[in-house]
């Protein structure tokens, strides 16, 4: 593993510091007494979903193909409407009290059912006859995932270590780190009946705080990125709850929030539209925030001369780009991830004004709609920050006189003029008489200390 090249953000002077973590650290601290007073304590609510089907490991060793037999609703002949996967499969059942014992169960049939072949790796579910126990069937559940998802996972892991280096394993490390605070603190708490939004925004800020520190360093670039995320995450959750309260969503505009009201009923599904709303944003606002500290640090280190408004400027510019490309990104995310939805519309026959504004659209459209505004305020928010705490520590550590040294002012116009005015002493090459070259500065510039590196 190689050295990470990447320079890094130059220190902020004592006072930049000072104000920085006299904002930052109780923000923090609040942060965590929040999480300990939402913490779930005791043991975890029971569902109504029936008791747990046992699952064990199998490998097809055998697959038998049967014609089917003709429905009991059509005539005698007939073949049963379906794609005709009749027959049985032979499984050794490889972990669980039948270890090494074969198994016989149907052919997998019905909508969404795995198709098996000999050497096929399942999930077998065991079903008891609850009049007689003694009696139990046997039936193909799913594909067994875990050793191509392992390979995925190591590959994954690979390609953003090898890219990123250090940097990239800390980007590992803080992914891990919002997982296990989304399954330790924010699933759980939802579940036992805390409310979804204040529990949503708690996890958001630490997984925020978390991962910002963790991959980017404990800088000052960092913490503008992570003052300018909580601003944005905060007027996320304002405008979410907002929107869904004007358009009187419930929360029910998906089939798993139904299926979810029937096993935990005391769940509010309204404050979980309103959750996922915020966690689904803090994955892009991180990106914008730390993109545009990162835009206004570099802007100054390459023109110290800029002043505030000069790096504001520049910086929203960068900005505008990056959220003109980030809408997209949104959009298209959330219509990847309901493409079934989106697909179901074309074969609804009511018209598009009652299609656009039925529960489970409306959703969608509220969910990006707020998102969006969100990561807009989250430019001008950041870009101010960085630029009053970048200048405030260009002006500690620079003087006037240091930075007129450093870029030099010149006029444009006579540094124009110094390029294409002809130079005395030059006659054609082909003249024998043509004087020599001068070989001082003053013979080539108009004046001796003029120079045509203009400020950028």
């Amino acid at each position: 593993m190689g050295s990470d090249h990447a320079r890094p953000a130059p220190s902020a002077p004592p006072r930049v510091r000072r104000i920085l973590v006299m904002t930052v650290v109780p923000l923090f601290v609040a942060t965590v007494i929040a999480a300990v007073l939402l913490w779930p304590r005791g043991a975890s609510p029971q569902s109504d979903g029936g008791a747990d089907v046992p699952r064990y490991p199998g490998t097809v060793t055998r697959v038998v193909m049967e014609p089917c037999p003709p429905s009991p609703s059509s005539p005698e002949g007939t073949p049963r409407v379906g794609d005709g996967r009749c027959g049985t499969v032979d499984v050794r059942v490889d972990d669980g009290p039948s270890a090494g014992q074969q198994v016989e169960t149907p052919v997998p049939d019905g909508p969404g059912a795995p198709r098996v072949e000999v050497g096929d790796e399942v999930i077998l579910v065991e079903l008891t006859d609850p009049t007689d126990p003694t009696i139990s069937n046997w039936n193909v559940a799913e594909h067994q995932r875990g050793t191509p998802m392992l390979w995925l996972a190591v590959v994954f892991a690979a390609a953003i270590v090898a890219f990123g280096r250090w940097r990239g394993l800390a980007a590992l490390a803080g992914l891990a780190a919002s997982f296990a605070i989304l399954l330790t603190f924010v699933l759980p708490g939802i579940g036992a009946g805390k409310s979804p939004l204040l529990v949503a925004v708690v996890g958001a800020a630490l997984i925020m705080f978390v991962v910002l520190y963790l991959t980017h360093g404990v800088t000052a670039q960092t913490s503008v990125a992570v003052l300018g995320t909580l601003g944005s995450l905060v007027l996320t959750g304002v405008l979410a709850t907002i929107a869904t309260a004007a358009t009187h969503l419930t929360g029910f505009g998906s089939e798993e929030a139904t299926t979810l009201s029937m096993f935990q009923g005391d769940v509010d599904l309204h404050g979980l539209l309103l959750a996922g709303i915020i966690i689904g944003s803090l994955g892009v606002l991180d990106d914008v925030t730390v993109t545009q500290a990162a835009t206004v640090t570099e802007l100054a280190h390459a023109n110290p001369g800029l002043t505030r408004l000069q790096l504001y400027r520049a910086a929203t510019r960068v900005g505008r780009a990056h959220i003109a490309s980030t809408v997209n990104t949104i959009v298209l995310a959330y219509a990847g991830a309901s493409l079934p939805l989106l697909l179901l519309l074309t074969a609804d026959a009511r018209p598009i004004g009652q299609i656009l504004t039925s529960e489970f659209l409306a959703q969608e459209i509220v969910r990006s709609a707020v998102a969006t505004l969100g990561l807009i305020a989250a430019v001008p928010l950041t870009t101010g920050l960085a630029a009053v705490v970048t200048a405030a520590g260009r002006t500690d550590t620079t003087s006037p006189a240091d930075a007129s040294a450093q870029r030099p002012q010149t006029d444009r116009a006579e540094a124009l003029a110094a390029l294409i005015s002809p130079r005395t002493g030059h006659p054609d090459e082909s003249d024998p008489t043509r004087t020599p070259p001068p070989s001082t500065a003053a013979d080539r510039w108009p004046e001796p200390n003029r120079s045509t590196d203009t400020t950028w």
